[in-house]
């Protein structure tokens, strides 16, 4: 899978570094309330259980489908909710982990209902943030790393629902891109 990457931009022990000044953050900011961390699957399950396990607080977890890409390389524009609905969070304080933030789209709609949904407060955590004018204007409280306008994968993030099992993050190479545009539903050939 290495192959595939044109680089590699975050290796495993910085990222865990981040994600332990991260944790200090949160700690910090959330002692004494009642927390609720809702992870944004399934970009931001690894970004969840590497971080939550950082947080010295009690906190429950929660999960909530949600997409925008559908398989492509940018978003589609239009987020779905996926499952069963949102969990109660009236009266909560909240915090939505997910991978990245793009276009904003997919953390403004979730917020929102969240806040509909009657929680105390909401914030927002996620691993990347891409220096990309937005298309709606949202801004992430806790912020791992800023990133050029490339397309990554790696640690959650996928291309076609792979590579979200690399212990890092790397840019994926046009080249592989390419082909698996071509072929959607095809599974692609990486180099070993």
């Amino acid at each position: 899978m290495r192959a595939d990457l044109e680089k590699v931009l975050f290796n495993e022990s910085t990222i865990l570094a981040r994600l332990d000044e991260l944790a200090e953050e949160i700690t910090r900011d959330h002692e004494g309330k009642d927390l609720t961390a809702i992870v944004i699957l399934h970009g931001g399950i690894i970004l969840m259980a590497d971080l939550l396990r950082r947080i010295q607080m009690p906190l429950r977890i929660e999960s909530l489908g949600a997409s925008s890409y559908h398989g492509g390389t940018e978003s589609s524009g239009v987020v779905k909710l996926l499952g069963t609905g949102l969990p109660d969070v009236r009266g909560k304080h909240v915090l939505i982990l997910d991978d990245i933030l793009d276009t904003g789209r997919t953390l403004q709609l979730v917020k929102s209902k969240l806040l509909e949904g009657e929680a105390a407060g909401v914030k927002t955590c996620v691993l990347l943030s891409k220096k990309v004018i937005r298309a709606v204007e949202v801004n992430a409280d806790y912020v791992g790393f800023e990133i050029e306008d490339e397309f990554v994968v790696g640690y959650g993030l996928d291309f076609d629902g792979r590579y979200r099992n690399l212990p890092f993050i790397g840019v994926l190479k046009e080249s592989v891109i390419s082909v698996g545009a071509a072929m959607p539903g095809i599974p692609i050939q990486t180099t070993p």
